[in-house]
Order: structure tokens, then sequence, then C-alpha cells
């Protein structure tokens, strides 16, 4: 399983981040799963310069920009420079403010052109009953990918996060056979953008409202390889309920 853990702008103190940083070191050596840590910028400076373990770290979001008179920008160099192998790109809260497909296929080309493994976010913002959210997701998918070589295709991760599901309790969040069928359906459309048997080797993870409570059946009957957490992620004792229902 790969948990990646979006701090977003929740940690804000070097104090809370160390302390989360030490509970994932010791549950990446007591489960064997992988663990990416996505803190806000200057704290994944600081954490990453002396990580010795095998928890990762991972850009929350990057530039579209390659560098220059760009003020306020970290672009995917800095990012790698910083101790960074992932990016987030695409997430759900960047294309609410603006972030377009194409925008999106773009800072992917940035991300692979660095050395940093691309988790690219896609999800409906409703559900329909006449399907058309397959098509949305299906047009973010091509969109975003369909620009990349068949080498960089295969060095991307993939985040199925419904806006719809974010927010909500355990409970009232996607339920395991619904997200089993999207998977399914991502994997289909992924099968149709590549060559041969190589999609089959892309991780699909899932991201929205996962807590302690609904992650093991999510992982157990939706067929997925990890998670995207968000606020869960924040808390100490409730990410560590959360990354041992995975071991």
């Amino acid at each position: 399983m790969i948990i990646i853990a979006n701090w977003k702008a929740y940690v804000e103190d070097i104090g809370k981040a160390k302390e989360l940083f030490t509970v994932s070191k010791k549950l990446a050596k007591d489960t064997g799963n992988g663990i990416v840590l996505a803190p806000p910028a200057p704290l994944l400076g600081i954490l990453a310069a002396k990580n010795a373990s095998s928890v990762a770290f991972g850009a929350q979001d990057i530039s579209a920009t390659t560098g220059g008179a760009e003020t306020g920008e970290i672009t995917a160099q800095t990012y790698a420079a910083a101790g960074a192998t992932y990016a987030i790109v695409g997430h759900s809260e960047r294309r609410a403010r603006g972030d377009t497909d194409t925008l999106v296929s773009e800072k992917l080309r940035h991300a692979l052109a660095h050395g940093l493994t691309p988790v690219l976010c896609i999800g409906e913002h409703s559900r329909d009953t006449d399907g058309r959210y397959l098509s949305f997701i299906r047009e973010e998918l091509t969109t975003a990918i369909s620009p990349l070589t068949p080498r960089e295709r295969g060095k991307i991760v993939l985040a199925y996060e419904p806006l719809w599901a974010i927010g909500k309790t355990a409970s009232e969040a996607i339920a395991a056979d619904d997200l089993a069928e999207m998977t399914l359906y991502i994997k289909k459309v992924l099968a149709e953008i590549f060559s041969g048997k190589s999609s089959a080797r892309i991780p699909v993870l899932y991201g929205g409202s996962v807590e302690p409570d609904n992650v093991r059946a999510l992982a157990e009957l939706a067929g997925i390889d990890g998670f995207l957490v968000g606020h869960a992620s924040v808390d100490p004792r409730l990410f560590a309920l959360l990354v041992k229902q995975l071991a």
C-alpha cells in the first residue's frame, strides 16, 4: 500500500511537523507500507534534509514554470533539490483555483523531467444517473496523460478523489463496491491509453474522507493500491490507527 499524507496548510509549525514525521517513520517500519509525506514547502525542506528513513516526501503542487522571473513559484527542480521524490498534480483544490486539464498535463511533464513521481488526481464533482460523470473522468485522464510518451505514462501514480465524497464522515463517503466499480473503470480507460499490459502497473489510489473506520474495507474490497489522505493525516493518533489498519 502507498499512503500519501497531504498535510495541506493544516501544519504550520516545525514542532507539529516533526511529531508527525516521527510517527510516520515508526509506522513505515512497523507496517511495511510506503508512506509519503506532503508538507507545506518550507517544512518539506527542513524534514527531508534530515531524512534517513524509508518515508518519502512529496510536493503538494508544483509550478507550471521552469524558473526565472516568477516570484512566488516553486518549480519541480526546486522540490527535487529539497528532497521530494513525489509531486501531487491536479488536486481538486488546485483545479478549483484554475488548474485546467492542459495545465495539469504540463505540470506532469515538469515533474517527470526532474525525476519526481507525479500523483495525478482525478475526480468528478457529482454523480448523475446518466453516467455523464464517467465521461468527465475519462476526459480528465486522457487530456493529462495522452501528451506524455509511453515511458513517461508508466511512471505516474493515479489518485481518484471524487469531490462529492470530500469532507464527509466515513459512513457518508464512497461505498467499497462503488469504489471498486470506479477502479475498474479507471483501469479500463488506462488500458485504452497504454499499449500492451503496461497500464496494469499504474498504482490507483483513493482520496476522499479516508478514516480509520473505512480504510480497511476500501482497501480489501475496492482493488486499489493505496490512499491519498487529507485531514486524518495531520492527527498523529488518527493517522497511526489508519495506517495500522493496512498492515
